[in-house]
């Protein structure tokens, strides 16, 4: 077991040195198809694990509530800065630690409590801060779930897409005063436009929680919600590339609601070192090589879904326009579940997460899907044709997954390819 190099400066704990290590090993010969995570560029990891973890910062830049601020107001002003230029926004947040707290800060902001809200069915695509019943969400504010069109096996229209049709309906028959946009398992193109024509019919505000979809726009490979949305939240470890947390944009108007809300409404004092880092990802993201970048993961997307497709799969709406895929196993297998697949691929060197599809039999433990991304290795330098490979070996371990050897195969196989393409080859030579 080979230690990180980015962890040479832990050398009095043996223990927590270990289990980095064996994170490294498991990120660096396994694949990583988590829809929801990539790999940090090495700048971004330094930034995070800076000396700026040592400051606390309750406030502003300029309104702050310790003395000492100095340099850090400089690098909160900085990452705001690069954020709202990357986006083309009036204002940002880049206080928020997650998406979900910048969710709720949202909602507190611009809602009194039991206020209606219409957005995305949790099991057809939407995220827990949606108005799950398991989050805080569903118990301040009242919500209205829209969902997909039905499934629809013609492949010119294959159904499974948002219905505007249903959004307009319940938009008119509870007049929400917010409408969330965004999904956390729809692997189709999100168009602001239709959103905002039945905001605007009722009268409601327009949230577009972007959380997977941030990288894609800021590369052009998403239509942007900036001039059709009052509010976008998101999360800057996605397909943005950064550190793990949230921020937020939105229109001047709301500019001291929105900042209120996070500090100090939802949150205490921000994580300036996670602010630095996000700095450091939105300057990697305004780069000329990240347009190209978000194009191949979009590129690597397709390919994958089709070799899937080949290989018995099926792929939920018919297939992807982003960096995610959703897949149905039942075809491939009917008594295979995606908590079976799942764990079946860790064992191959795979890494996936079960999800749930639209009107999943199955409970969300269990599932009778895939959720599948490319943003992650799209980073290590995998294209298209490594991408129809990896589909072959998935099939291959889920088709024998009751024998040992065959997925011991597969994790060599596995293996040898994460060899050729590590994240951070150039930076560990």
């Amino acid at each position: 077991m080979s230690p990180s190099p980015f962890d040479h400066w832990i050398t009095n704990d043996e223990e927590v040195a270990s289990l980095l290590a064996q994170e490294w090993t498991r990120q660096t010969t396994t694949l990583q198809l988590i829809a929801s995570e990539n790999f940090a560029s090495p700048a971004v990891m330094a930034a995070t694990g800076s000396v700026l973890t040592n400051k606390y910062a309750e406030g502003y830049p300029g309104r702050r509530y310790y003395g000492g601020n100095q340099v850090v107001d400089e690098v909160e002003d900085l990452a705001r800065r690069r954020l709202t230029s990357l986006f083309g926004a009036d204002h940002g947040n880049v206080q928020p630690h997650s998406g979900a707290n910048a969710n709720v800060a949202v909602y507190q902001a611009l809602l009194d409590p039991g206020d209606t809200i219409l957005a995305m069915r949790l099991d057809q695509g939407g995220h827990l801060t949606h108005g799950s019943p398991a989050s805080m969400t569903s118990k301040a504010w009242h919500f209205v779930s829209y969902g997909v069109t039905a499934r629809n096996d013609d492949p010119e229209h294959p159904g499974e897409m948002i219905d505007f049709d249903n959004v307009r309906e319940l938009a008119l028959e509870h007049r929400p005063k917010l409408i969330v946009a965004g999904a956390t398992a729809y692997s189709r193109q999100i168009h602001p436009a239709p959103f905002r024509e039945i905001a605007d019919e009722v009268g409601a505000l327009l949230m577009f929680d972007s959380a997977h979809v941030a990288g894609l726009i800021a590369g052009g490979s998403h239509p942007s919600p900036v001039p059709y949305a009052d509010v976008v939240t998101f999360t800057t470890h996605k397909t943005l590339r950064g550190p793990r947390g949230g921020a937020i944009l939105c229109r001047e108007e709301y500019a001291k609601k929105i900042d209120s809300a996070v500090f100090p409404g939802q949150q205490g004092g921000p994580l300036e070192h996670a602010i630095a880092a996000k700095a450091v990802a939105f300057k990697e993201a305004s780069l000329t090589s990240f347009p190209a970048y978000t194009a191949q993961i979009v590129k690597n997307a397709v390919a994958f879904g089709s070799a899937l497709a080949k290989e018995g799969f099926r792929m939920v709406s018919g297939g992807t326009e982003n960096h995610m895929l959703l897949v149905d196993l039942r075809e491939f297998d009917a008594e295979l579940t995606g908590k079976e697949a799942q764990e079946v691929l860790d064992r191959a060197g795979i890494t996936t997460n079960r999800n749930t599809i639209p009107d999943d039999p199955r409970s969300p433990f269990v599932t009778s899907g895939l959720r599948l991304g490319t943003a992650a290795e799209t980073t290590a330098g995998l294209k298209e044709a490594e991408f129809e490979v990896v589909a072959s070996l998935m099939a291959q371990a889920l088709r024998r997954r009751s024998d040992e050897a065959a997925i011991g195969n597969v994790r060599d196989e596995v293996a040898e390819l994460c060899r050729d393409f590590n994240p951070y080859a150039s930076f560990t030579k």
